[in-house]
């Protein structure tokens, strides 16, 4: 995660809920698909019986409240596995977190209570210093929330995943979302800075690719985007994708002052927020957004409001609970809680591109306790969670990225308008 405006939508909802259109090597060559590579090594057992599930809650400040959200949905997922018989009839540990912004020292710790893996950070920069500390361990690390790019090339060993997607995916998704409303020309309006050059640069390049003609785009700093908005009308785009995650709504005031309709608009997750009375009456009417991920499913809402009763926002739970049924699913596929065995056997259980360690055709499961039945038989499994088909890479990544579109009605309030998947 980087930290950006979220949709916010009666409770309980769905903020960062995801990977990359074809052409996008995001990191193929990285260091964790060579050599030291955990996730397709062959691994002996290593563990000491006891399957111990550890959280990195590193989230402060306005950010705090996306720690319940994950802490409730890997809780989640450990009391239905234990319901259903544990690790081999054993009961999964949970370790309690303990939050923290000192990621590095939250590792150490978890290390020394013997955690099998760990799921977390939140926040991409913190990723780097858990990876450090674990890999070394080799403990498994598996984000829910991790964006950036570059860290499909850290090195980790093998160690480290996410079931989140990746900024660059989000750009071929907004293309996408723009080429749906059969738009012929458009615009990329980035604001400056990584997020944008990233997001940015892959939508346009997804545009065209995807035979849109690319037609006024240009950059902005700040939320100084008013000139970038009127060049993109003076060039006939008839579908302007706009990229950006500070000063949200001054951004979007003065695209709507250069004339920019709200049916024009695409908009990246940074954008995304409930604006009502904050901007001008019908300015982002008919306007399309993204969220990562899928919006939570009924059923698994109210699991997690049982699990939390004061749960007033779901950002990245569904994520975070595949990651740990995931965990879970690997060591069970594997027969051993070691670190080794989980990270070998999770490409396999999510339904990957087959490793050493996958037997074949798997069948596809979508409830953790169906899943834990069938290998409890031999069954060899491919999980989709609540976040949607997860299909691990040899990075660690997932394949296919979904996410929940929103659509602006006159009230400049955004409600869930359909999906939208780009897959590798």
């Amino acid at each position: 995660m980087t930290s950006r405006s979220r949709l916010a939508c009666p409770a309980p909802r769905r903020g960062a809920l995801a990977a990359v259109a074809a052409g996008l090597a995001v990191g193929l060559a990285a260091c964790g698909a060579g050599a030291g590579n955990a996730r397709l090594a062959h691994t002996e057992a290593s563990g000491d019986g006891v399957l111990r599930v550890g959280l990195l809650l590193d989230n402060s400040g306005s950010q705090v409240y996306l720690n319940d959200a994950q802490r409730a949905a890997v809780e989640l997922a450990v009391q239905q596995a234990n319901l259903a018989g544990g690790h081999k009839g054993r009961p999964i540990e949970l370790i309690p977190p303990a939050p923290s912004t000192d990621t590095a020292e939250a590792a150490r710790q978890l290390v020394a209570a013997k955690a099998d893996v760990v799921i977390g950070p939140t926040d991409s920069s913190h990723a780097a210093g858990a990876i450090d500390v674990l890999d070394k361990a080799k403990t498994v690390l598996i984000s829910p929330a991790n964006f950036d790019d570059e860290l499909s090339n850290y090195p980790s060993g093998g160690y480290y995943f996410r079931t989140s997607p990746t900024e660059s995916s989000e750009g071929a998704a907004l293309a996408a979302v723009a080429k749906s409303g059969n738009a012929k020309r458009v615009a990329v309006l980035r604001q400056k800075g990584s997020y944008g050059q990233v997001v940015g640069g892959v939508a346009s390049s997804s545009a065209t690719a995807s035979g849109m003609a690319e037609a006024g785009s240009g950059e902005f700093t700040g939320h100084d985007a008013r000139a970038a908005a009127s060049a993109a009308l003076a060039a006939g785009a008839d579908a302007v994708i706009v990229v950006a995650r500070d000063d949200p709504q001054a951004v979007l005031a003065q695209v709507h002052d250069a004339g920019v309709p709200g049916s024009k608009l695409v908009l990246s997750d940074g954008l995304i927020a409930k604006y009502a009375s904050g901007l001008a009456s019908g300015a982002l009417d008919g306007a399309r957004g993204l969220v990562p991920g899928l919006y939570p499913s009924a059923a698994f809402q109210t699991e997690m409001l049982k699990q939390a009763p004061s749960l007033i926002d779901m950002t990245f739970a569904p994520e975070a609970y595949d990651a740990a049924a995931l965990a879970i699913l690997a060591a069970g596929a594997a027969q051993d809680d070691g670190g080794p065995s989980i990270a070998s056997h999770l490409i396999a259980v999510s339904g990957g591109t087959p490793g050493v360690t996958d037997p074949g055709k798997r069948q596809k499961c979508t409830v953790l306790a169906d899943c834990l039945a069938l290998e409890s038989k031999g069954t060899p499994i491919d999980y989709d969670g609540q976040s949607g088909p997860i299909a691990f890479d040899q990075d660690g990544g997932v394949t296919t990225a979904n996410f929940t579109v929103f659509r602006y009605s006159a009230d400049n309030t955004a409600r869930q308008a359909g999906t939208q998947a780009v897959a590798r």
